[in-house]
């Protein structure tokens, strides 16, 4: 068998977390990682994941007891099938 190139994709999800809280307290940031990466593989079809450090800081802004509800972000597949999640670029005023 070959290995498939995947092109390159771009989309945006919104990722809900509330999931999250049906952890421990002192484990629901940690959760909440991992529900995002299981989202990725699940919607992106990925072999690999990599969340961005703003992403990540976004997640344990409030400790790891007080993750968000949901995060919107922005998935990116290369070629290789790797996806890098990074927070969207907020649109310029106008």
């Amino acid at each position: 068998m070959s290995e498939e190139k995947v092109e390159p994709l771009t989309r945006t999800y919104t990722v809900p977390l509330g999931i999250a809280f049906e952890a421990p307290a002192y484990r629901r940031a940690k959760v909440a990682i991992r529900i995002i990466k299981e989202f990725t593989t699940r919607h992106m079809k990925a072999t690999d994941v990599s969340i961005g450090k703003d992403v990540n800081e976004k997640i344990w802004a409030r400790g790891i007891r007080h993750p968000p509800r949901r995060i919107t972000v922005e998935m990116e597949r290369d070629e290789d099938g790797t996806v890098s999640i990074t927070l969207p670029k907020e649109p310029e005023p106008v």
